[in-house]
């Protein structure tokens, strides 16, 4: 019988689990229930808003690594975010 391995549950864990999500809501990644992709950038501000509120809420209360690793997964987030918003405001045209 196989062990399964147990979960960590960390701060790393956490910024991760909110990041898929909105990655999945950015259309990088399929949902895991559907395996389809879909694009809701509603729900991904929501959760880009999330990783924000938790790093003003954890200010200077994190190590430089886990500062680092939120600004990187924020900064990525936000530029994808910009990258499919503009994607979204020029299909119309090609449907035209």
């Amino acid at each position: 019988m196989k062990s399964q391995q147990k979960l960590e549950a960390n701060f790393s864990s956490l910024i991760l689990s909110i990041a898929s999500s909105a990655a999945m809501s950015l259309g990088l990644a399929p949902d895991p229930h559907t395996n389809k992709i879909q694009k809701n950038l509603q729900m991904a501000t929501f959760n880009i808003d999330l990783l924000l509120l938790l790093r003003e809420k954890t200010k200077n209360n994190l190590t430089s690594e886990e500062e680092s690793f939120l600004n990187s997964v924020i900064s990525d987030l936000q530029v994808r975010f910009l990258e499919a918003q503009k994607a979204e405001e020029k299909e119309p045209e090609k449907t035209k």
